[in-house]
């Protein structure tokens, strides 16, 4: 008796496929303590949307190109269609949501409705996962090295302009802020 369909496999009675082998994760969420198990092959935004109903990220592209996924994985931004469940384990995961409701996006929000960079809405929530990484890490950043950082995201109505300019208002606010407070 031959192997059946040419190239196939058999599986041995009792393995379980890759696909539907689970880990126990413990990972902090937006700063609540989530454990339960997922399927090793699960992606993070996958988790996020499915099992704990964080919908803020979106699934664009899925080979990690738009931008619409991103998270932020103890403090970096990562691709969460690139990004697989069980390698948050232990560490600390920030979403849009999360991320909104502790204030931290307050400025850019407010920066990116009163630019009219907020169009339909698909690519925002990373988007502002970029921008407050700009924020954080970049706050001396021209507009073309805000153009230079945002160019891993994808945008299908705003042309860019309106974000670029949201963006640069929050840097220039907060360095003015820093040299008023360096002045008191």
């Amino acid at each position: 008796m031959g192997p059946g369909i040419a190239g196939a496999q058999r599986q041995p009675c009792g393995e379980k496929r890759m696909s539907e082998i689970r880990r126990q994760i413990s990972v902090q969420v937006n700063a609540e303590r989530v454990e339960r198990p997922v399927l090793v092959r699960q992606h993070l935004v996958d988790f996020l949307r499915e099992e704990l109903d964080l919908t803020g990220s979106h699934l664009g592209c899925e080979y990690g190109v738009c931008g619409a996924c991103q998270v932020m994985l103890d403090g970096k931004v990562v691709r969460g269609c690139l990004t697989l469940a069980v390698r948050a384990d232990g560490k600390q995961v920030q979403t849009v949501e999360g991320l909104s409701e502790a204030g931290e996006l307050a400025d850019l929000q407010e920066a990116f409705l009163n630019h009219n960079a907020l169009q339909c809405g698909f690519c925002s929530s990373g988007m502002l996962m970029t921008a407050l990484n700009i924020v954080r890490h970049h706050p001396d950043a021209s507009r073309e090295e805000i153009r230079e950082h945002i160019s891993g995201n994808y945008c299908r109505c705003t042309g860019y302009q309106a974000i670029v300019t949201a963006i640069e208002s929050v840097l220039v606010k907060n360095r003015a802020s820093a040299v008023l407070g360096a002045s008191l």
